[in-house]
């Protein structure tokens, strides 16, 4: 199986005037009780590398965008944890948002931050919470984007599908881009929400259409540009804050701001409307890529046990299977847990919060978090 990117294993040179910017949001709901508000996803191993999904993502990135041009946006509850897992990621590197307002706001203060700090640089926008593999066409896929960027182009990586998901969104390719060092790339003619699975099947029996990634590489006047035209209010109080981030206002002026920004994706103000008037372009990534959206998703990133199809991310100590196969088991509380003749389920065991379902219903978790949401219990949240 293969395992995620090792650190500094990728033999890379870094790419002048590059700088990668980490979001690093959400609660990741559908691995509760595993993932919480106040421990999110990105911040747990969930590979068995030794490496949080937030370090690894680093570790693929730093020696892309060289020493201290990674950029890190996240909530002010995850700061101190983060730098505990990056502890040289240099100080300006951090930013922290005051309350989440969604991909637009925390790419679009990035950009207008290191505008204002470098000029006009090439921007890239990976999530912490992906696990990538392959890191030789990870690095292609990105040095033809930032080609690409640099062309003008709002650059997305369409990932090569390997079934007909209806669980990601999609991007769809047209003709040769024809820039000069980003071969593979093509025009991207726009963007589909998640499909239903008959849907998704025609998609791929076309093979115009990749999986949308989230990820983006753009100029950063590029983006503002677009920013300024398509969504004027946000991009205005984007660009207020970015000008008092490196001055004695900045809590004032976030205070004052932040909370009036539109919440919206990137996707939504950016990526589709630019696309429908011929500005994105694609580049195929052909490295293996997931985004751990689920339990069952996490099954395949685990090595199976005794060649039983069961997956286990913790002490294999503390877990006991008789009769039982094809499950995926997290002994997280440090006590053992025991499947007795049940297939295919998902048993998390966390100090305080014990999950039991099956991997058919691993999507369907996020409505638990909704229950205990609504009967008050955001604590265990």
């Amino acid at each position: 199986m293969p395992q995620p990117l090792p650190t500094g294993e990728t033999g890379a040179s870094p790419i002048p005037g590059f700088y990668a910017v980490v979001p690093a949001g959400g609660a990741g709901t559908r691995l509760w009780p595993l993932s919480r508000a106040g421990a999110p996803k990105f911040l747990h191993d969930l590979t068995g590398s030794g490496r949080s999904l937030l370090q690894a993502t680093v570790d693929r990135l730093e020696p892309l965008a060289g020493p201290g041009n990674v950029v890190l946006v996240t909530g002010r509850a995850h700061v101190a944890a983060a730098r505990e897992q990056l502890p040289t990621l240099p100080d300006d590197a951090v930013v922290a948002e005051p309350s989440p307002r969604d991909s637009m706001a925390a790419i679009g203060l990035a950009a207008a931050i290191l505008q204002e700090r470098h000029g006009d640089v090439v921007l890239g926008s990976f999530a912490a919470d992906h696990v990538i593999t392959g890191p030789d066409a990870f690095e292609r896929a990105v040095r033809e984007g930032v080609e690409a960027a640099r062309a003008g182009f709002v650059v997305t990586v369409g990932i090569a599908a390997s079934r007909p998901s209806t669980a990601f969104g999609y991007v769809r390719s047209g003709a040769p881009l024809g820039v000069d060092g980003a071969p593979t790339a093509l025009h991207a003619v726009g963007f589909t929400e998640k499909p239903d699975a008959a849907t998704a099947r025609t998609y791929l029996a076309t093979g115009e259409y990749r999986w949308n990634a989230g990820m983006f590489l753009v100029r950063t006047s590029v983006l503002l540009g677009h920013l300024q035209r398509l969504r004027p209010a946000l991009h205005d109080g984007l660009v207020r804050v970015a000008q008092a981030w490196d001055t004695p206002e900045r809590d004032a002026v976030l205070e004052a701001t932040w909370p009036g920004l539109e919440k919206i994706a990137i996707d939504h103000a950016v990526a589709e409307p630019v696309a429908a008037e011929g500005g994105v372009a694609v580049v195929p990534g052909t490295f293996g890529w997931d985004d751990v959206g689920d339990f069952n998703s996490l099954a395949a990133l685990l090595p199976s046990l005794d060649g039983t199809g069961t997956k286990i991310l913790g002490d294999e100590a503390n877990v006991v299977r008789v009769e039982s196969a094809g499950s995926v088991l997290v002994p997280a509380a440090g006590r053992p847990i025991a499947v007795l003749g049940l297939d295919d389920v998902v048993v998390v065991d966390t100090p305080d919060a014990l999950l039991v379902t099956t991997r058919a219903r691993a999507q369907q978790v996020k409505d638990v978090v909704q229950e205990l949401h609504e009967r008050g219990l955001d604590d265990l949240l």
